[in-house]
């Protein structure tokens, strides 16, 4: 079967991560990294290719991708796994031994951080690392540079300057060639690079704002906005690689389902290091919940298998019988297992990551071509068409109470969703929570344009919402003598449970109720939960960005002392408005719900 690589391209996110190419036995051809993913997958196909590149093309049949938060993660990823796998198309990586280093000497007075290819027996110094790449330490000494001006000339230049080089004037340098910093000062500094090359740069953080704080104190404005900026550099440098903490041993099990397709990701964490991702599509027989369905499956990955039990177990629902899987799984490890859901830290953002992962993988499944015939054969038996219908619109509408109130609209056609022809009208001038108005004024404004011969008539327009907003949308289309268009209301079920929707075709005294497992109400049900999805996120937008002009008095929740930690944390508020949500919620005080809030009134 030829590999559809159109089709695979679409389901692609453009974040970073690590893609892996297979053969049709299953085998891996090639791993890569990719600081956007799409963009980098995509040039496979296009364009002109060596002989080599053209040969690995020809024998792919599937590719999976690991998402992951920066290119650097990527890059850690990526080399774990080509050491693991040794995959034919690729280039096989050094051993450990030979990777780079970062070297202090302890014989000079004013040492400098240094590059070195490899650990040097006769040395007198501290080594740290290996890094991943000779471009792994160059970054790193170049944040060391610029946060604590140490520095990176040789010694036998260093030993006959007369006056300060350009670094110093660009301020990576603090010059103690010509003496303009004591060897103490410089080995302080010398010594808060060390403990951030250690990860120990919080207690470098905190030290930094105690002598701010005493520098303002004493009147010496210039000092504390040096040290101020020089916080916010560190702040910077302290921004987490979760794949790579140094720490921890975990398996992470997430899961994400829509009608129709189903997908657990397991991401298996060692040493803090992220080594690989591995995706299952489960059948789902008896309709469990989430959270028994990832129990039952947690059971059968390792409960009488020779697998590896790592130390933690981590969801992302809630398991109910978590206490007793937990228990077998310490029986057979012979150690304690600890099976959970509720993680804070880096162990919360592997969660999120592996819940990203299985979202990708969700949406690729989603996008297979052959189920999209099947959906759209079986939407066509069901309406009793000639033939499957092309092009199909849903319309909803989202708000808070009222407030910034939009209507989205998405296309769906045989190939699934077409992004770019998704559409959200800002809705105003009507009563605040009249969703039958928003509704009204977004069909009109739409299918005007058709009246002008602008855009594509769809064959079918969903209506989420049920009777009211049908008769609403037939009420529309008479209007403007809009014809030829299936009109298709969508009613949840009383217990508003997926696959007991009520479908109104034309009017609300033509009903139709498909079997829960139909591919036609999967379709209906895609479709209605990415326009859903759409409005959501055009709401959220419009709303945060009315609310985006507040300072830090104006946030709930938020007060002198609040402020006060704030601003000492992060040397000032230009510091406070780039923080993450991450970041923010590590200032004493501030816990994650309010770091949100901060991040959200501050950024949108």
């Amino acid at each position: 079967m030829t590999f559809d690589s159109r089709r695979f391209l679409d389901t692609v996110s453009e974040s970073p991560g690590v893609y892996r190419m297979f053969d049709d036995k299953g085998d891996t051809l090639y791993i890569g990294k990719a600081r956007r993913l799409k963009a980098r997958l995509a040039s496979y196909f296009r364009g002109t290719l060596n002989a080599k590149t053209q040969a690995l093309v020809g024998r792919i049949a599937d590719i999976q991708v690991t998402i992951t938060n920066s290119e650097t993660e990527a890059l850690l990823l990526e080399q774990t796994l080509i050491k693991q796998l040794r995959p034919p198309y690729n280039i096989l990586l050094r051993d450990d031994k030979s990777y780079p280093f970062v070297f202090v000497s302890d014989r000079h007075p004013f040492p400098a951080l240094e590059h070195k290819r490899a650990r040097t027996r006769h040395q007198d110094g501290r080594y740290f690392g290996p890094y991943p790449s000779s471009g792994a330490v160059r970054e790193s000494l170049s944040l060391m540079q610029k946060v604590f001006r140490i520095r990176n000339c040789e010694d036998g230049v260093f030993a006959n300057r007369t006056r300060p080089c350009l670094q110093y004037q660009i301020q990576r340098c603090s010059a103690p060639c010509v003496g303009y910093i004591s060897e103490e000062e410089y080995r302080r500094d010398i010594e808060h690079a060390i403990q951030c090359l250690e990860g120990r740069s919080e207690a470098v953080s905190n030290e930094l704002s105690q002598d701010m704080e005493a520098a303002s104190a004493a009147l010496d404005f210039e000092e504390a906005a040096r040290l101020r900026d020089q916080l916010q550099d560190l702040r910077r440098l302290q921004q987490r690689q979760i794949v790579d903490t140094g720490s921890g041993d975990a398996d992470v099990f997430a899961l994400a389902a829509q009608p129709g397709a189903l997908v657990i990701s397991v991401l298996a964490f060692r040493q803090g290091r992220l080594l690989g991702a591995r995706h299952h599509s489960p059948n789902n027989g008896l309709d469990l919940g989430e959270g028994e369905l990832l129990g039952e499956f947690i059971s059968q990955y390792y409960l009488g298998q020779a697998k590896e039990i790592p130390a933690e177990v981590l969801t992302t629902h809630p398991v109910p019988d978590a206490v007793l899987i937990g228990m077998a799984l310490t029986e057979q490890a012979g150690r304690r297992v600890r099976l959970t859901e509720k993680v804070r830290g880096h162990r919360a953002q592997w969660r999120e990551l592996a819940r990203t992962n299985a979202e990708q993988q969700l949406g690729g499944q989603l996008a297979n071509q052959t189920q999209l015939k099947k959906r759209f054969e079986a939407l066509r038996e069901a309406l009793g068409l000639d033939q499957p219908p092309a092009r199909l619109e849903c319309f909803d509408i989202s708000h808070s109470h009222g407030e910034a109130t939009v209507a989205s609209c998405v296309v769906f056609d045989q190939d699934g969703p077409r992004k770019g022809d998704y559409r959200r009208f800002n809705i105003s001038g009507v009563a605040a929570g009249d969703d039958y108005a928003a509704m009204e004024q977004a069909l009109t404004r739409r299918f005007k344009r058709l009246t002008k011969g602008e855009g594509v008539l769809p064959d079918v327009l969903v209506v989420d919402g049920g009777k009211g907003q049908l008769n609403m949308a037939r009420d529309v289309l008479a209007s403007l003598e809009i014809q030829d268009v299936i009109l298709l209301g969508v009613a949840k079920g009383t217990t508003r449970k997926a696959g007991l929707e009520t479908l109104f075709i034309e009017t609300v005294d033509r009903t139709l109720q498909l079997a829960p497992t139909s591919p036609g109400l999967h379709l209906i049900q895609h479709i209605r939960d990415e326009s859903h999805r759409f409005a959501i996120a055009g709401h959220r937008a419009k709303r945060d960005k009315a609310r985006r002009t507040s300072t830090l008095q104006d946030i709930p929740g938020v007060g002198p002392k609040r402020r006060r930690e704030l601003l000492r944390f992060f040397g000032g508020l230009q510091g406070i408005k780039q923080a993450s949500r991450d970041e923010l919620a590590r200032v004493p005080g501030i816990s994650a719900t309010m770091a949100d809030t901060i991040h959200r009134a501050l950024n949108g």
